[in-house]
């Protein structure tokens, strides 16, 4: 395992991606402009619906480059269209919004934004998941497809997706005319940067890539009283407590071994004062999975624990529990695997492919396919390769997605994250997308 992972970090190290000439040229172009982007993009970053600035500055660059820019689609959201020929419709999404989280990498260009959440409370924002990333990949892709359009033929339709890290924006999109509106895709793409592969690579694969995620609110009724007299009282903190630890009964205990599964309870939230039981007490959680037939077990068990719980604990009236964000696994299309592993392998030079197995991660790219478009998930990697080769050698990991820590390799992930879409675009835009 050393041995193979001291060779890659040699390969990796050798040239900041492999691939053909012609291509490798036309990605040094744009490089420049769209590395000034990502710097002006990480540190301005927006919260989810409050894009603004972040939407014009992609609405701007791709007017300049003849596309047709619809704004506002979804509230925050962006649909740019550039038409050549006959062809199908190919869509490509990229994604606006950064994350209540304070910046602490350092970098010199980290981002000092300030906010209100909506709740009104002041938070730092960053783009902690890479985002920004996607934003100028996508930018340094347009202006080579807009530069070169004898070499490929169709409608190109380019979305920048509010809202992705509440899993809210690509419904909001829809709900706004997105497929009745604009034309509807014949297929989708989309790519997402991360340190669980090295800079310079990429990661396909077939079948699903990140999984179904379902947030629940559970809120547990008691009765109140003096902390000193507690037989006065129904207390909801010790049902609550009974409650978090019968839920992990169920990945333990109730789904066949193997099948991949989350429940985290996130938060509990109960009471302000020592002395004090109060008349409720709230659970947050997240529930992870990929077939719909576990996805349904694991919420009807999650609702027949909660309610016995509060029934064993002389609750004074049944749970409340809410479903209120929700989305559908990504899964990549079997054919579409196929046909663009060759072209990455054509573009970017086999040895750039990692494989990589699907994450428990979630986002809303799904609601897309939902509509009736295949579509294909691409990950990038983002670890500077000696760190990476550091982190499988020692066993710690690098910072996640989401952490105040986390920045990408960005001057090897960002040419490659460009080479990737334009090979993926240029093949699925000559012939038929399927």
């Amino acid at each position: 395992m050393k041995l193979a992972i001291s060779l890659l970090l040699l390969f990796l190290s050798a040239s900041v991606f492999a691939q053909n000439p012609a291509l490798a040229k036309e990605v040094e172009a744009v490089y420049p402009d769209a590395r000034a982007l990502y710097l002006d993009l990480h540190q301005s970053p927006e919260l989810s619906f409050h894009e603004t600035q972040s939407a014009a500055k992609l609405a701007a660059r791709l007017r300049s480059l003849g596309y047709q820019v619809t704004e506002h689609v979804g509230e925050t959201g962006i649909v740019a269209i550039l038409k050549n020929g006959a062809g199908p419709t190919v869509m490509l999404r990229t994604e606006l919004d950064a994350l209540p989280v304070e910046e602490k990498t350092g970098l010199s260009y980290a981002s000092k934004i300030q906010a209100k959440d909506n709740s009104g409370r002041d938070v730092g924002v960053m783009h902690a998941c890479g985002h920004d990333i996607h934003m100028a990949s996508l930018i340094g892709a347009a202006t080579i497809m807009a530069h070169s359009k004898e070499t490929w033929h169709g409608t190109l339709m380019l979305v920048g997706q509010p809202a992705e890290e509440t899993i809210s924006g690509a419904k909001k999109m829809v709900e706004d005319g997105f497929m009745t509106r604009l034309p509807k895709p014949d297929v989708a793409v989309a790519l997402h940067v991360g340190n669980w592969l090295p800079s310079g690579t990429v990661g396909p694969g077939s079948g699903y890539r990140l999984s179904n995620a379902d947030s629940l609110r559970i809120t547990i009724y008691g009765k109140g009283g003096h902390g000193s007299m507690p037989a006065s009282t129904i207390d909801p903190v010790v049902i609550a407590s009974r409650t978090v630890v019968s839920l992990q009964t169920i990945v333990s205990r109730e789904i066949k071994p193997g099948e991949p599964t989350v429940v985290t309870v996130g938060y509990i939230q109960a009471g302000n004062k020592n002395n004090i039981i109060p008349d409720q007490a709230e659970l947050g959680l997240t529930v992870r999975s990929y077939k719909p037939e576990i996805r349904k077990q694991l919420l009807s068990a999650i609702e027949r624990i909660a309610k016995a719980e509060s029934e064993a604990g002389g609750a004074t009236r049944m749970p409340l529990i809410e479903r209120y964000e929700f989305t559908d696994g990504v899964q990549n299309d079997p054919a579409l695997d196929q046909r663009l592993r060759k072209a990455l392998e054509a573009g970017l030079g086999k040895d750039r492919l990692v494989e990589i197995e699907p994450l428990m991660v979630s986002e809303d790219f799904s609601v897309f396919t939902a509509q009736g478009i295949p579509s294909y998930y691409l990950w990038l990697g983002g670890a500077a390769p000696r760190k990476f080769a550091e982190a499988r050698s020692s066993g710690v990991p690098m910072p996640s997605n989401h952490s105040p820590l986390f920045a990408p390799d960005l001057d090897p992930a960002l040419h490659t994250g460009i080479a990737a879409e334009v090979t993926m675009l240029r093949d699925l835009l000559n012939g038929s997308a399927r």
